[in-house]
């Protein structure tokens, strides 16, 4: 810096610019420093004597004294962000004029006297240099502004846990001081959408929000979700049916299904923060939101049909309560509606008035369940002898030994485990709740994997209780007694307790048994201390688990809605009150529910909603085994009990036990789910969560990669890998859509760019214009990638390219350019840069094509010709900017690249010096507003040139004049060319060279190698007149052409001649001229029959005649390459490095 840079500004003036890199303004204006507009600020803070040390925890931030409660733009922008305090001395001494230049040496360390004595190994202070009057952030005793590791830098933008800090960029701490910083980006993957930015917003404010524990959250719901009504009134029944062995097999079967899913769930709960959402949030951040995104909505929608199935199943008891009280309001199905609607109203009731509402009536319901499974327990031990003739006698090892084996009638084992597994659902209740939970990681592993223990227990101690103390049939009457007599034609158990129950066994007999396990579905109340309790276990567990599922559908489904997956649901996304609470997500889910409930009959959508749930169940187990076999450094939940073969086998039971308990439900749900992941992955939501899919799909690229390398090349395999000098990828549509045409879907297709390096590249715009460009590119559904590269001149440049671009076998073999339109206009260095460049690549054992539109190719200095990167499409964080070309140094040297501009395009083609020598070619990139602006002529007709390939091609001809063989690369571009969609009406006409005398049998000859490489073609031309002397007038216009670049060596100095080649090797001499003039004549005569034979083709593809390296100059060559392709319809200049790529050998 100069010296006049550490000058002190008066008060209230903005210091020089350079002083702009270490300040930033503030909410006041202190003496010293005037603020300006840097990330670091330097404040001035009055301290009290004695404090001037004052120490701050490691990566806290300094509080500074001035006063921020009031509004102003500095303490906004301050907050998050680490700042350089400057501090009034203690002792009086005036504060601190400025900062100098030699403060901060390379943004890294500055020692001061105190520094050396410093013994604070880890913390960062705020201390005075005598020798710089400036203070200084201090890291291990150095003056630094380098960070120490600190949870906040990893937050997301406004996370929920805490203000986000932004660490010092490497710019900031590497770059030179007198270079700008750049600017603030996040780190990949770091960016959040904007749904996802609203919510981290709302969730960072602290509104005191109800926040639960593992115990309420998740323990206490799960196990009011696994124990429903199945608990109360079927478990007997299958016990009848399956036997206490086979029961408690069923039991296992499940309890293994959901423990696999639990221990998944664990991990991916503990792999990194866990939002609301639930079984959707899982989902979707592990696989994707293709695979989110179906599931979370027909999860959502199941839950919500779970309310109305657990409230039909509260209104059925109460109407059989009504019908035993005879009570009933009118028949038995509107009862049940009326019931439904009033009990849905007042759950919705408790819903709607909070979470904390809804806990505490979880808690309530949970007692009492708990205090009905306690009633049923002990009553088992209390034999009562009026229950006898019902079938309960008290534990007793006859009866259990009977009840060991099955009875199975009329239901199958997986019948009746079809109808337990529903029982054992209800695991993720918990989970479904993550954004209202403390601490998700500790609380969705500990509590669903509790209640899955507590509850799989429970179901077993009454599988086995009930098997050994109540019989399978019993008559209820207590004249079915028998005397000793008769006991010895008594087989039964309940022959030893004096009773016969064999009268109503037979399925001939009229008085059926109504008791014991098979008949009775209410025998646990027969057997409980207390009936009526049971019936209140009863009400409880329909009530619990709707209300967990009521509670559930909105928040999964307001999760689903702030991810805008599906358009025209973000209005469910809103939240209200301090919980942000989905009221809207409410009524919806109601309506759903009050829907279901005035139907009345479930049994058809009852199985369809269990394969929804264990739908989700085999996407959770596959995520873990997707996310383990992906193999992401990402990947490392703290929930270190899980395996992924063990995950993958959860997925597949899951999808059996689908099967298991409906065929065509299952079949239903997977339809269902396939439907919706087609929807979204055709939307293609913006979203990018770093989910397993991502990093599968890079490990099989790396992997087949590496196998495709150590493959060797066939040439039934080649495919035209091009290396497309493009530019910016927009500067030349029509050849990134020529190109892209026969490459899409059949081979690589590179964008090389070529930016003329300054003296100091600015290498993170390099970086950011890939992101934006190749993001520009997939939104155009151009198949390519964009690779500039920084070099001192365009042929470096494309050195760089044909060397480095491109993996392995994934490496471009042809080189496309665009033809150099203007190349007699400007300075001859660039022709023969341009010329050394197709030199190179046959160098580099590459092919090379050359495209000419008689329009031209680069429509970059027509602002409106493309919007570029609109505001939608931009990469977060990213301002418009607008980068130009200079092409006019100061020094008047056209042929070298402004050292002002900041970003220079170059690439073959692309400089066009402009005819007023003090103007500079402008290309605005990005406009958010666009000006009206009129094209003349030749630009109209060079806009429409540009989009002449996008169109589809009508009726018509591609020429193909293959007149030397290069390996067949001339037809093999027309072929694929003409097998796309838009080429499809197009045919090939095929072109050759020959004798006059000899044309019918070149034409067979072509026909059969044609025939052969299984090439449609619909004519074949053999020229027989190809060497004919070309007419004088185009000769005569040749040599004019080539007039100016003549060296004419005979009519100077033999020294001053060789002088001027040295000096420009690109002239022609006369012996050059003289000894190749056969073969200009040649150019000169084709361009005759081509405008002939193809004036009306719709493309031309023709070989490219080649020059000798070192023998023919680049003003000879470029004349041939000129007079072949003047005048005509596009022309497309091919050579390959003859090397086959056409076989016609299997």
């Amino acid at each position: 810096m100069s010296a006049s840079s550490t000058a002190t500004p008066a008060q209230g003036e903005n210091p020089p610019p350079e002083n702009e890199g270490l300040t930033v303004e503030t909410g006041l204006k202190p003496a010293g420093p005037t603020p300006s507009s840097s990330r670091f600020q330097v404040d001035l803070v009055a301290e009290a004597a004695g404090a001037a040390d004052k120490t701050f925890a490691s990566g806290e931030k300094a509080i500074p004294a001035t006063d921020c409660s009031e509004p102003a733009p500095g303490c906004e922008e301050a907050k998050g962000r680490f700042r350089v305090v400057n501090f009034v001395d203690p002792s009086g001494a005036s504060p601190p004029e400025a900062v100098p230049a030699e403060g901060f040496q390379n943004g890294d360390t500055v020692m001061s006297e105190g520094s050396l004595h410093s013994s604070t190994g880890g913390q960062h202070h705020y201390h005075y240099d005598t020798h710089t009057n400036t203070y200084y952030l201090r890291t291990f005793g150095h003056n630094t502004i380098d960070a120490v590791p600190n949870i906040d830098f990893y937050r997301q933008t406004a996370a929920p846990l805490g203000d986000k800090l932004i660490r010092p960029t490497l710019s900031e701490l590497h770059d030179e001081l007198d270079k700008e910083p750049f600017e603030d980006g996040f780190a990949n993957g770091e960016e959040l959408t904007p749904a996802e930015e609203a919510a981290a917003k709302e969730a960072s404010e602290p509104k005191g929000a109800v926040k639960f524990g593992w115990i309420k959250g998740v323990l206490v719901r799960c196990m009011l979700n696994i124990w429903g009504v199945m608990l109360f009134i079927r478990m007997s029944w299958i016990v009848g049916q399956a036997g206490i062995v086979l029961s408690c097999l069923i039991i296992l079967m499940a309890t293994v299904v959901t423990t696999i899913t639990g221990l998944s769930t664990s991990a991916i709960a503990t792999n990194g923060f866990v939002r609301g959402g639930g079984a959707y949030y899982l989902i979707s951040r592990s696989l994707g939101p293709e695979f989110g995104g179906s599931i979370g909505l027909i999860f959502a929608f199941a839950n919500a049909v779970a309310v109305a199935m657990y409230v039909v199943g509260f209104a059925e008891t109460v109407v059989e309560l009504l019908a035993v009280a005879d009570c009933m309001m009118t028949d038995q199905v509107n009862d049940i509606r009326i019931v439904g609607t009033i009990t849905v109203i007042l759950l919705l009731g408790i819903s709607v008035a909070g979470m904390e509402w809804e806990a505490k009536a979880q808690i309530f319901l949970l007692v009492v369940l708990i205090t009905a499974i306690f009633n049923y327990f002990i009553g088992t031990f209390i034999p009562v002898k009026s229950k006898e003739a019902m079938g309960f006698f008290g534990y007793d090892s006859a009866i259990m030994m009977e009840n060991m084996r099955p009875d199975f009638r009329g239901e199958t084992f997986f019948s009746v485990f079809a109808i337990f597994f529903p029982a054992a659902t209800g695991i993720l209740a918990g989970a479904n709740i993550s954004g209202d939970l403390a601490d998700p990681q500790l609380a969705i592993p500990r509590g669903t994997l509790l209640a899955i223990l507590i509850t799989g227990i429970v179901y077993l101690g009454v599988a086995i209780s009930t098997g050994s103390c109540i019989v399978r049939d019993a008559t209820g009457s207590i004249n079915d007694t028998i005397s000793r007599q008769f006991m010895s034609n008594c087989t039964d158990a309940a022959c030893k307790f004096g009773y016969d129950f064999s009268s109503c066994q037979n399925d001939g007999n009229n008085s059926p048994c109504d008791y014991g396990l098979h008949n009775d579905f209410q025998v646990m109340s027969v057997v409980s201390g207390f009936g009526p309790i049971i019936t209140a276990g009863i009400f409880s567990a329909t009530l619990s688990s709707a209300l967990a599922s009521l509670v559930s559908a909105p928040k999964v489904f307001q999760a689903l809605c702030k991810d805008n997956i599906y358009p025209g649901l973000e209005m469910f996304a809103k939240g209200y009150g301090k919980n942000n609470e989905p009221l809207r997500g409410y009524i919806l889910t109601f309506c759903i529910a009050l829907a279901f409930i005035l139907i009345a009959e479930l049994n058809v959508i009852a199985p369809i909603i269990s394969n929804f749930f264990l739908a989700s169940y085999a996407l959770i187990n596959f995520s873990v085994f997707h996310a383990s076999l992906a193999n992401s450094p990402g990947w490392r939940p703290s929930f270190k009990y899980y395996n992924m073969w063990v995950s993958l086998a959860g997925a597949v039971l899951c999808c059996v036990v689908m099967f298991v308990i409906n065929w065509w439900a299952a079949l239903m749900t997977n339809v269902i789910v396939m439907g919706l992941y087609i929807y979204v992955s055709y939307k293609k939501p913006d979203v990018n969560w770093g989910s397993s899919t991502q990093a599968l799909t890079y490990h099989q690229a790396l992997t087949h990669s590496l196998h495709l390398s150590s493959v060797e090349d066939h040439i039934k395999n080649f495919r035209p890998q091009c290396l497309v000098m493009t530019g910016y990828p927009n500067s030349r549509p029509a050849l990134l859509h020529l190109v892209h045409a026969f490459t899409k879907n059949v081979g690589l297709m590179i964008c090389g760019h070529v930016r003329i390096g300054s003296r100091r590249p600015n290498f993170k715009e390099l970086s950011n214009d890939q992101t934006r460009y190749q993001r520009w590119l997939l939104k155009n559904e151009t198949k390519a990638f964009y690779t500039p590269v920084f070099a001192e001149d365009i042929r470096e440049g494309t050195q760089y390219l044909l060397q480095a671009a491109g993996l392995g076998r994934l490496r471009p073999n042809t080189l496309v350019i665009g033809f150099k339109n203007d190349w007699k206009d400007g300075d001859m260095a660039n022709v023969e840069t341009y010329i050394q460049m197709i030199h190179d690549a046959f160098d580099f054992q590459y092919g090379a094509v050359v495209l000419r539109l008689k329009e031209g190719l680069d429509v970059s200095h027509i602002s409106e010709q493309d919007d570029l990167l609109s505001s939608q499409e931009k990469t977060s964080g990213m301002k418009d900017v607008v980068v130009s070309i200079d092409l006019k140094d100061s020094d008047g040297d056209s042929s070298k690249p402004s050292s002002k501009a900041t970003s220079i395009q170059n690439s073959p083609a692309t400089q066009k010096d402009d005819e007023d020598e003090g103007k500079a070619a402008t290309k605005p990139l990005l406009r958010k507003e666009k000006r009206p602006q009129t094209l003349n002529v030749a630009d109209q007709r060079l806009l429409d040139a540009s989009q002449l390939f996008k169109r589809k091609q009508g009726k018509g001809t591609v020429d193909v004049w293959w007149l030397f063989d290069d390996g067949g690369l001339t037809l093999l571009i027309p072929y694929l060319l003409t097998n796309k969609k838009k080429w499809k009406e197009c045919k090939i006409r095929v072109f050759i060279g020959g004798k006059i005398n000899r044309i019918d049998h070149d034409r067979r000859a072509m026909a059969t190698l044609l025939s052969k490489f299984r090439i449609d073609f619909s004519d074949i031309n053999v020229l027989g007149d190809i060497n004919t002397k070309p007419r004088k007038e185009n000769i005569t216009a040749f040599e004019e052409m080539i007039e100016p670049y003549r060296l004419k060596e005979d009519d100077m100095e033999q020294e001053a001649a060789e002088a001027l080649k040295a000096s420009e090797p690109w002239r022609i001499t006369d012996n050059e001229l003289e000894l190749y003039r056969a073969k200009t004549n040649r150019q000169i005569r084709l361009n005759e029959l081509l405008k002939e034979h193809s004036g009306t083709a719709n493309l031309i593809v023709m070989s490219m005649p080649l020059a000798r390296k070192g023998a023919v100059s680049s003003a000879l060559y470029m004349s041939w390459l000129e007079t072949l392709s003047k005048e005509l319809p596009p022309l497309l200049l091919v050579r390959g490095n003859h090397q086959s790529v056409l076989t016609f050998y299997s």
